[in-house]
C-alpha cells in the first residue's frame, strides 16, 4: 500500500476499492490521485478527511465521494446512486450524470452535476450547494433543510415537496411543485446569491433567467382541523 500513496495513481483494474479507500484514509496521503478502470465501481473515495484531490477517470457506482470532508473529488464519467451521500465540505464535481439521491443529506460543501440528475436530487439535504448543469428529477430537493440547489435545465414533478429552508433555483420549467412549495420572489439579494453559486460551478448562466421556490411554511406545525389527512 506504501507504494500507491507514494505513486499516487490507483488503477481499480489491478487494485480494490478497499485498497484505494484505504491509501486515501493514510495519516499523510499523496496531496494528488489519479483513479482509472472505475468500471462503476461502488463507495468509490468515500469518507475522504483531508485535503486531497482524486480524479477518477470514468463510471462510478452507488456513493462515490460519500461523507466526503474537505476533498475534491472529479468523477470524469456518470455517477450512481447517492453520490456525495452525506458530504460535510470539500468539491465534488460530476461531468457526466449522476443517478437518484445526489448529495442527499449533504450537510455543507459543493456537488456540481454538469449533465443531469435523476429523481430526489439533493433529498434531505441539510446545507450543501448543489448546482446542476441540466435538468433534475422527480422530487427533488424533497424535505430539503438548508442549502440550495441549483438547476440550470427543467425540473419534473413535486419539486421542493416538504420543503423546510432550502433554496431552490430553476432556470427552465418545473412540472409541478410539491407539498408546501412556492414560487418566491427573486431580488437583488437572490440574484447575487445565484451569481455566486453559478460562478462557483463555473457554469456560465445569467442568474436574471432562473426563478426561486422555497416553503410556503404551512407544514411547520400540526393543525388540529386537518388531524384525519395524517
Amino acid at each position: 500500500m506504501a507504494a500507491l500513496t507514494e505513486a499516487a495513481l490507483v488503477d481499480l483494474a489491478d487494485s480494490t476499492v478497499r485498497d484505494l479507500n484505504r491509501a486515501l484514509h493514510a495519516p499523510q496521503p499523496a496531496a494528488s490521485w489519479r483513479v482509472l478502470n472505475p468500471r462503476g465501481a461502488h463507495s468509490v473515495a468515500c469518507g475522504l478527511k483531508d485535503e486531497v484531490t482524486v480524479d477518477i477517470e470514468g463510471h462510478v457506482g452507488y456513493y462515490c465521494a460519500g461523507m466526503n470532508q474537505h476533498a475534491t473529488v472529479t468523477v470524469h464519467g456518470n455517477a450512481g446512486v447517492g453520490v456525495a451521500e452525506n458530504m460535510m465540505s470539500g468539491t465534488i464535481r460530476v461531468r457526466g450524470d449522476a443517478s437518484q439521491s445526489a448529495g442527499a443529506t449533504a450537510h455543507g460543501g459543493l456537488l456540481v452535476i454538469e449533465g443531469n440528475a435523476a429523481a430526489r436530487c439533493g433529498i434531505s439535504m441539510k446545507g450543501v450547494d448543489l448546482v446542476v448543469g441540466g435538468n433534475v428529477g422527480h422530487m427533488s430537493a424533497f424535505m430539503g433543510q438548508a442549502g440550495r440547489l441549483v438547476v440550470c435545465g427543467d425540473a419534473g414533478d413535486a419539486l421542493g415537496d416538504s420543503l423546510y429552508e432550502a433554496r431552490i433555483y430553476v432556470k427552465g420549467t418545473v412540472k409541478s411543485l410539491g407539498a408546501d412549495c412556492v414560487e418566491k420572489e427573486m431580488r437583488d439579494e437572490h440574484r447575487a446569491e445565484l451569481a455566486e453559486l453559478l460562478k462557483a460551478a463555473d457554469f456560465d448562466e445569467d442568474p436574471a433567467d432562473f426563478r426561486r421556490y422555497g416553503s410556503a411554511r404551512r407544514l411547520y406545525h400540526f393543525k388540529v382541523d386537518n388531524s384525519t389527512a395524517y
